[in-house]
């Protein structure tokens, strides 16, 4: 199937936590608006983020703990401020990280959580509020979910945060008496956890008309897996492959590649494709349709795990000793065209081992793929280099799992700097506007960089190291990053490529 050509369009990757401002993580208020304006003026159409679920242990957006719920610690207190449910003088015990480059993601939760908590008894005085609350909780677009979610949230709380494994069995194992008892008892938690929900649709709405007056669209990013401690694999334990004991049969991961020796063991429960192929992929359709919502186009984080997915035996110590099964293939996508039309705004991301059956689902489905120039350069016929691209493609700089382009150049062997010096023609002392320049000329529709290689940052800024099992996912930009000289810098490039 042949898919429309689309504008040449040019775009910064930053996910909401790493956005600048006065509190210890990054949220949806003025430092969102300050860089939606930055981003304007450096001639940028697309704002990448990644996935918007609430997280789990280590804070990952890949480890989500719901496919529909969105992240409470995206709100915006100072928004609730201005619209008066919260006193100013609340935002002044907030954990301040208004100069450092790391988010502080436990003590700013805590905080914000107390903040929230105050704000929702304040909400109850607001009449129009409360009805645009059980509108939103009455909607079509989330009683699918969101009882199953806010039940979750607030036996977790009753629990101690203990994973749902850990619950009464009763309630582990959702028996009737003991979950209709739950839902009476938590009432109040529970009611909390839809108005968080409620914040933070609205939020995201808001920022979502400030990038369209802007005319940027958002990019989003949907993880295949799941954390196990999710509210859907405890709520459709069907959909997933376990046990009687509903434990997982086998985990998610990657074999050996570019980022391990070993593999990348991630842990996930993997997909009960052939039960979730029954009902026409309803519950996949559904999440591809709450994610449309909030973006106007949508990345499919690992898209090779749809033509064949990395299945490894629970209790295995490495990644090495699983084994390919088949994946759902092209009936999941025409299913999705089906029900929410074509073309779909998705892009593919199909990156790591690469097979012929993953090639022809991309081609079968028409979605665009991704290409990443620090991979161009390891290897003499690399597919990154932008002489091979498919115009239909995106094309990154580096992505969140990559170093930033100087940490890259820093690291490789002289081989790979020679190569990449040689293509690109510049001298390295800028490697990552020879980068940059090297994405936006190219023919891919679509070029992306993270602001890391916009500001010429080294590897201190990275945000993932997927080889690494701690310590990610907390850069934060500064203050002083959204440098009007880098904007103009960008927006040069931007409009001498047709991209602006």
């Amino acid at each position: 199937m042949n898919r429309p050509a689309a504008p040449r369009a040019a775009g910064v990757l930053l996910h909401p936590t790493s956005l600048p401002g006065r509190f210890g993580v990054g949220d949806l208020g003025p430092g969102a608006d300050a860089f939606l304006e930055w981003a304007a003026r450096a001639g940028q159409t697309l704002w990448q983020v990644l996935p918007l679920s609430p997280t789990g242990p280590g804070d990952s957006p890949y480890g989500g703990t719901s496919a529909f719920a969105g992240n409470p610690l995206l709100i915006s207190p100072e928004i609730l401020v201005e619209e008066g449910l919260l006193e100013e003088t609340a935002l002044d015990a907030a954990p301040s990280a208004a100069s450092a480059e790391k988010a502080d993601f436990d003590a700013t939760g805590r905080w914000k959580d107390r903040a929230l908590r105050v704000s929702f008894q304040r909400s109850r005085e607001n009449p129009a509020l409360s009805a645009a609350m059980r509108a939103f909780a009455e909607s079509p677009d989330q009683r699918h979910w969101l009882p199953d979610w806010t039940l979750f949230a607030a036996l977790k709380r009753r629990f101690g945060g203990l994973p749902w494994s850990g619950w009464e069995e009763p309630l582990a194992f959702r028996e009737g008496e003991a979950i209709a008892a739950a839902r009476a008892e938590l009432a109040e938690e529970i009611a909390y956890q839809e108005y968080v929900q409620f914040l933070f649709f609205h939020q995201w709405e808001r920022v979502r008309r400030a990038a369209r007056a802007r005319g940027i669209a958002l990019f989003g990013d949907i993880p295949i897996y799941l954390a196990m401690d999710s509210a859907d694999v405890w709520a459709h334990p069907d959909l997933f492959q376990l046990d009687a004991e509903r434990r997982p049969l086998a985990v998610s991961g990657v074999p050996p590649d570019y980022f391990s020796e070993t593999g990348q063991l991630w842990g996930n429960p993997l997909y009960a494709w052939d039960r979730i192929a029954q009902d026409g992929f309803a519950w996949w359709i559904a999440r591809l349709r709450a994610n449309l919502r909030l973006v106007d186009l949508l990345r499919l984080d690992h898209f090779r795990g749809f033509a064949g997915y990395w299945a490894v035996p629970t209790g295995a110590k490495t990644a090495m000793e699983g084994e390919w099964r088949p994946g759902p293939g092209l009936a999941l996508f025409r299913a999705a065209e089906e029900a929410l039309g074509r073309p779909l705004p998705l892009v593919a991301e199909d990156l790591g081992v690469i097979t012929e059956d993953v090639r022809r689902l991309l081609a079968d489905s028409a979605l665009p793929g991704m290409r990443v120039l620090q991979f161009a350069f390891s290897e003499e016929e690399s597919e990154h280099r932008p002489h091979r691209y498919d115009p239909q493609c995106v094309v990154y700089t580096g992505t969140h799992d990559n170093d930033t382009a100087r940490g890259w150049f820093a690291a490789a062997d002289a081989e790979e700097r020679s190569r990449a010096l040689d293509y690109l023609g510049g001298d390295g002392a800028e490697i990552h506007w020879d980068l940059l320049r090297a994405a936006y000329a190219s023919v891919a529709e679509r070029a992306i960089a993270p602001l890391q290689d916009v500001l010429g940052l080294g590897s201190a800024a990275r945000m993932n190291n997927p080889a690494k099992p701690g310590g990610n996912w907390g850069w934060r930009a500064r203050e002083d990053a959204l440098d009007p000289a880098a904007a103009q810098r960008l927006h040069r490039l931007a409009r001498l490529t047709g991209r602006a």
